[in-house]
């Protein structure tokens, strides 16, 4: 079964090894979508692929590397875009 969520997480989430943590987890576990960082100091993930997977790859992102302070995150189902890879996106 199939799964798109989109996340907004507030806290140290702006540097470049947060992004790299994110998108290597997503490689890893086969899941698709981006990261971007919000000029408003959040990150946006958007996430798809198995809803399993999915899954895992949000309790990831909630967590967060040792160095990452996660305060709040916002959940948001989405429709399934069939994303091709997971990719860091500049704003």
């Amino acid at each position: 079964m199939k799964k798109s969520l989109r996340l907004f997480l507030t806290g140290s989430v702006q540097g470049m090894f947060f992004e790299q943590f994110v998108s290597e987890s997503a490689k890893r576990l086969d899941v698709r979508g981006y990261i971007r960082k919000l000029e408003d100091g959040r990150a946006e993930i958007f996430l798809e692929g198995d809803k399993n997977k999915v899954d895992e790859m949000t309790a990831l992102c909630k967590r967060g590397t040792q160095h990452t302070q996660i305060r709040n995150v916002e959940e948001k189902p989405e429709r399934f875009q069939d994303f091709k890879e997971f990719r860091v996106l500049k704003i």
